[in-house]
């Protein structure tokens, strides 16, 4: 083989290295101040927030947050998250407690993001209206506080 179709089989096999994930870093607990809403609309008694300041995309192209459920009874329940763009795929890392504290998720494992119900699942929502263009992340962080905040005032009105 000639010298420089190695180079080239060298270049080519890096582009196609299998994706490897990043470690995720737990966030700080989220501020009510922070956080901001999503979802459904006047269609469910259940409100969805993303806590702006955890919001990040990392070099693995994955979309972390941090997720905050307020279901009708009042119960609340928060989970530190991330979508895989790319293959449409949701992730658990940790899961908060009232007090204030993290827990990492047991044996956290990626898993397909579906269109469950008529209301459609809330990941699906994040993957489809605001998070990933494509199967891949919008551009900035800033885009998908835009996207989130724009969209939520439209469906909320």
């Amino acid at each position: 083989m000639l010298p420089e179709w190695r180079e080239w089989d060298a270049e080519f096999d890096e582009g196609s290295k299998p994706w490897k994930e990043i470690e995720a870093k737990i966030p700080p607990y989220p501020r009510n101040a922070d956080l901001v809403p999503f979802g459904p609309g006047g269609g469910s008694a259940h409100r969805y927030y993303v806590d702006a300041r955890s919001l990040s995309v990392g070099e693995d192209g994955v979309v972390r947050y941090t997720l905050v459920l307020r279901a009708a009874g009042g119960a609340t329940s928060v989970s530190f998250e991330g979508i895989r763009c790319e293959s449409r795929e949701q992730k658990y890392y940790a899961v908060g407690h009232p007090d204030g504290h993290w827990v990492r998720a047991r044996d956290p494992k990626w898993s397909r993001i579906g269109q469950q119900d008529a209301n459609r699942s809330r990941h699906y929502m994040l993957y489809s209206d605001y998070l990933c263009v494509d199967k891949l992340p919008v551009r900035s962080v800033r885009e998908m506080l835009q996207r989130l905040t724009t969209r939520q005032t439209s469906m909320f009105d």
